[in-house]
């Protein structure tokens, strides 16, 4: 599929150009077009009931041709095109967990024999684009469980194992995950991840682990490091998709717009009182900890609900939204600044107190509790200067503030080094102010 942006114009399968206003971005109403298969389908997502939802198109008019071909209440599908030299073949796409919808025959029932050999884990199908090749890759993975890679034989039914990530790992060691939706004070339903210690337990510590973006999907079913790092400790580890988040329709996106600071820090509040009133979460030790935005909320979310937060722990945290919105410190590009941003995050000229209330630095008085901040000296995203003014504000009167800068990293920690370092201190300012596994 080439889409150009003088106008709109399409790429035919002659070889030939199409142009007009039938393909112009606006008119086409946030369609997607993705995947053009070999038998010259042409596949993409459009929205449905408020909800994203994968559609065949005519390549001509660019126009939806009958019902969805996937499409789930409560989710926006935004599939990977699974196809090979005949055509598409399926879709994979992430509700609350991944999914694979095969659309040939013969895929759904390899999906079927796939999962009856490996029956504890989810198994994720890789076709080659040759039809005659008789091997495929598979990779089974599960929230206790990191991936392993086998290559099936088609012919010989052979499964062979080739490879593990994160070898060592001991599924009993790990927390389960399981998907809730949460209903927020204004009704809105968040969609929310708990996972539970080894065993599971009741009134447990809990770790709040806010998701970055903050418009972006924050997780779904499959093992995350930290998450079970967190879990393997002994902590309950709540994940909220809270409002803005993307994957769960545009009502629920749009709902965080103007939201830093007010209804996107509700929904994390109501997530926690839910795992109290689910008897999971000792209301007395919470922690709120994430990374960028997710920094932001944790720093946000101590200065706001004090009472709430025992202890935050913030890496590469946004200190003040207006900082963003500032060419001076953020590599944000002057379009996205200058539309996306001022939509999305709001307009400090035009709501100036607004913007100072939900500022963490601005507010960094309130800010009592145990912090233990980190940032990157590389990091271009959310520069340097971020943390370095949250921790000069902090500790005017906060003495209990752990600082902890990477030379050579950047907005996310890419060495091994640093990743075993900082988990290792978030380790002990856990088992510090919430108290270690009984």
């Amino acid at each position: 599929l080439c889409y150009s942006g003088r106008g709109g114009e399409w790429l035919q399968p002659d070889g030939s150009w199409k142009s007009g206003p039938a393909f112009d971005a606006f008119l086409l109403g946030g369609t997607s077009l993705d995947y053009q298969a070999a038998d010259g389908r042409l596949f993409g997502t459009a929205s449905h009931q408020g909800f994203g939802a994968a559609f065949e198109f005519d390549p001509v008019t660019v126009r939806r041709k009958g019902a969805p071909l996937a499409a789930v209440p409560g989710f926006s599908v935004d599939p990977v095109y699974l196809g090979n030299e005949k055509g598409l073949l399926g879709l994979r796409f992430t509700v609350d967990a991944e999914v694979t919808q095969w659309l040939d025959p013969g895929m759904k029932a390899l999906q079927a024999r796939m999962d009856q050999m490996l029956p504890a884990t989810s198994n994720r199908i890789s076709v080659p684009h040759h039809c005659d090749s008789p091997w495929v890759l598979v990779q089974a993975f599960a929230d206790v469980q990191p991936t392993v890679t086998y290559l099936f034989n088609r012919q010989t039914q052979r499964l062979a194992r080739v490879g593990q990530a994160l070898t060592g790992i001991d599924p009993q060691q790990m927390g389960q995950t399981d998907f809730h939706r949460v209903k927020a004070r204004d009704g809105l339903s968040i969609p929310t991840y708990l996972t539970l210690p080894p065993g599971g337990g009741k009134n447990l510590p809990l770790v709040v682990l806010v998701h970055g973006g903050p418009w972006a999907r924050g997780s779904h079913w499959a093992f995350d490091p930290a998450v079970q790092f967190l879990a393997s400790r002994g902590y309950a580890v709540l994940q909220p998709e809270f409002r803005g988040s993307t994957g769960f329709g545009r009502l629920h996106l749009e709902a965080g717009f103007g939201q830093w600071g007010l209804a996107m820090q509700d929904d994390l509040v109501d997530a926690v009182q839910w795992a109290v009133a689910q008897g999971r979460a000792d209301p007395k030790r919470v922690c709120i900890a994430g990374g960028s935005y997710g920094g932001y909320a944790t720093l946000m979310g101590l200065a706001r609900d004090g009472d709430l937060y025992r202890c935050g722990v913030a890496w590469v945290a946004v200190s003040d939204p207006q900082l963003l919105l500032d060419p001076t410190w953020s590599d944000i590009n002057a379009e996205w600044r200058r539309y996306g941003l001022k939509r999305m995050l709001g307009d400090p000229a035009a709501d100036p107190e607004k913007f100072k209330a939900t500022s963490p630095l601005a507010q960094a008085a309130r800010i009592q509790q145990p912090v233990l901040l980190a940032y990157g000296r590389a990091d271009t995203r959310v520069p340097l200067v971020h943390g370095e003014r949250m921790r000069d504000a902090l500790k005017a009167h906060n003495r209990q503030v752990d600082w902890v800068l990477y030379e050579l990293e950047g907005h996310g920690w890419s060495k091994a080094e640093t990743r075993v370092d900082f988990w290792t201190r978030v380790e002990k300012f856990l088992a510090q102010h919430l108290g270690p596994k009984p």
